[in-house]
């Protein structure tokens, strides 16, 4: 009896294993778009609400570093603003009163002319208030060249204020994009500084298949199209739809890892597949794709 179950059972498995391991048009790895988040200040941070594994939504505020020594700068500038802009709130009530007087001057100017054309004035007259009004012009002319750096000054001031309002929001750590927390490289309480990186996030929502063809099947590729994606699954193989979104424009030599020895001397090209996530899929799972009739 056992010599004919074992043929017969070794058999079924030899029929299994063929039908079950059809070859595949193309193979590779899952990849998705990870997005390394990095600190754009220096100090402490003072919080910091992410956690390995977690979903994140889009503009999510996730953390902050410290900025407490922004804010005395600021308040310093402002207090010094304000001390300058009396500066100049002097200079231009002096104008202003010297505008006065140009003008009763001018006024005055106008009633002599009149009298010396009527022989009612003399030509000293006439010629003390137009010296009169010059001067006045002149003063007010060089009060408002002592006003001109005073502007300056409050406008370099409220550029400081700016820089460091941008500071501030540079503070602030926003996420980028929706997804998934992969890596966590930073605590509450530590001090970061500008390029340090503070946590790893990608959207695993739709995953990126990188798979290789040959030239032969370039012709039946094309962006867009629908293919077959297959992965190992406990209960066998599992099957996701997939649309082909790039096809490179440049052969390239078989990577090692997907292929036999005879086959990495093969020039192939990378092709990307968009495959929706439920969950399963993991970065770096090896696949398959077959194409669809």
């Amino acid at each position: 009896m056992k010599k004919k179950i074992i043929p017969f059972t070794a058999f079924l498995l030899i029929i299994s294993c063929q039908k079950n391991n059809e070859k595949a048009d193309a193979y590779g790895n899952f990849e998705a778009t990870e997005i390394i988040v990095s600190s754009e200040s220096n100090g402490k941070i003072e919080f910091l609400n992410v956690e390995e594994g977690i979903q994140l939504k889009k503009g999510t505020l996730v953390g902050l570093v410290d900025t407490l020594q922004l804010h005395y700068n600021k308040e310093q500038l402002k207090a010094t603003i304000e001390t300058v802009q009396a500066k100049s709130a002097a200079v231009l009530s002096e104008i202003s009163v010297l505008n006065e007087q140009l003008k009763t001057a001018k006024i005055e100017q106008t009633r002599i002319k009149n009298m010396f054309a009527e022989n009612a004035a003399t030509k000293r007259q006439v010629d003390e208030i137009e010296g009169k009004v010059k001067v006045i012009e002149k003063q007010i002319g060089s009060v408002q060249t002592q006003n001109a750096p005073i502007l300056n000054e409050i406008k370099s001031l409220k550029v400081q204020i700016d820089k460091i309002d941008d500071q501030i929001k540079k503070a602030t750590i926003i996420n980028p994009l929706e997804g998934t927390v992969l890596t966590k490289y930073a605590e509450p309480s530590e001090i970061t500084s500008f390029g340090k990186p503070l946590y790893k996030i990608a959207n695993l929502h739709e995953m990126e298949l990188r798979v290789y063809f040959t030239e032969t099947q370039l012709a039946q590729l094309k962006i867009g199209q629908k293919v077959n994606v297959s992965i190992d699954a406990e209960q066998g193989i599992k099957t996701y739809d997939g649309t082909i979104t790039w096809i490179s424009a440049q052969a390239e030599f078989t990577p090692k890892v997907i292929q036999t020895r005879e086959e990495r001397a093969n020039l192939v090209y990378a092709v990307k597949v968009a495959v929706k996530n439920e969950g399963s899929i993991k970065i770096g799972m090896p696949a398959e794709v077959r194409l669809t009739n």
